[in-house]
């Protein structure tokens, strides 16, 4: 547990909130309801063994804060307790609610036990994929997806690592429980990426050699079924950058082309290439959904992308425009 206060609010609340979940209880030591919700808020916070962090702001000492999130959901009575989630806050609730109804709170928004060991073995994975020891990083991305098989980061890595390995059999059976969200009313455009992915290394595998590809192109520059195959034959080896530039080369010269397959190839290779999103709360569009930010939460640190995705973007977006 601890004590926010105007100095900390930005280090110990907002950025903290962005790697664990914290619940913040405002409260006064007038408040009968603050002095029973209280003990129950610490006892869950030792229960769930850091799964989320417990934050206190006294109402009467720090008003800013207390003034600032109460005029955000509308709440004008304490105790009132506020989910931060990714540096913002994202949910609440008022009063001493009975312990079951916190535990269901927590539930929208705190990671379970499976979760949180899903995400070390992926962190795991990822250092012996660095360290070029693929057979151990395939093995703890297979327990971190039997463990939390919701975890996307977990599924892509493998994804990448089996087609890498030429495991194209491997990564559609690990591909196909999400397959389904790459359609359908809403497409989700990283599992859309990823489909195609695994779709261009396929294609690759009926492909012509490299020098005959090479040839003709030479003698005929708009052959985009050879273009396209050499550009799957390049994103089979992990080229990724060569695959876009023939790409690119379609796309200039012909955007319709096969139904886009040259665009959507190259959106999805970005896609593909790039870090995954911060997944938000389940309840993250819920009680602040709409309502104004913090302004003494101050501004925060965009992280821009890498160097080569932006290129290959801004080469996209003028062949396009």
């Amino acid at each position: 547990m601890i004590d926010i206060t105007l100095e900390n609010f930005e280090s110990d609340l907002i950025k903290d909130s962005i790697q664990q979940p914290i619940l913040l209880d405002i409260w006064a030591e007038w408040c009968g309801p603050c002095k029973s919700l209280g003990p129950v808020l610490e006892k869950l916070e030792v229960e769930y063994a850091g799964r989320f962090k417990l934050a206190k702001v006294n109402a009467d000492t720090q008003p800013e804060i207390a003034g600032q999130l109460s005029q955000m959901f509308g709440v004008r009575s304490i105790p009132f307790c506020v989910m931060f989630v990714g540096g913002q806050p994202v949910d609440g609730f008022v009063g001493a609610l009975p312990e079951a109804k916190i535990r269901e709170f927590l539930a929208k928004h705190v990671p379970s036990e499976g979760e949180i060991a899903s995400e070390e073995e992926t962190l795991e994975a990822e250092e012996a994929a660095a360290a070029g020891d693929t057979e151990t990083a395939v093995s703890k991305l297979l327990e971190a997806l039997e463990r939390d098989p919701a975890n996307d980061e977990a599924r892509f890595d493998l994804i990448k690592l089996l087609l890498q390995h030429g495991q194209v059999v491997g990564a559609k059976e690990i591909f196909e429980p999400v397959a389904a969200r790459a359609s359908g009313p809403i497409p989700e455009p990283r599992v859309a990426a990823f489909g195609r992915y695994i779709d261009s290394v396929l294609g690759a595998l009926g492909a012509r050699p490299v020098d005959e590809l090479q040839a003709a192109i030479a003698a005929n520059k708009r052959d985009f079924d050879a273009r396209l195959e050499l550009a799957q034959t390049l994103i089979a080896a992990g080229e990724f950058t060569l695959a876009m530039d023939e790409l690119l080369e379609i796309i200039m010269r012909d955007k319709k082309w096969n139904d886009e397959a040259a665009r959507k190839t190259y959106v999805a290779l970005l896609e593909v290439m790039s870090k995954p999103p911060v997944k938000p709360s389940p309840a993250a569009a819920g009680a602040a959904d709409g309502k104004p930010k913090l302004e003494i939460a101050g501004k925060h640190e965009v992280i821009s992308n890498d160097p080569v995705i932006d290129q290959y973007r801004r080469k996209l977006s003028m062949a396009l425009f």
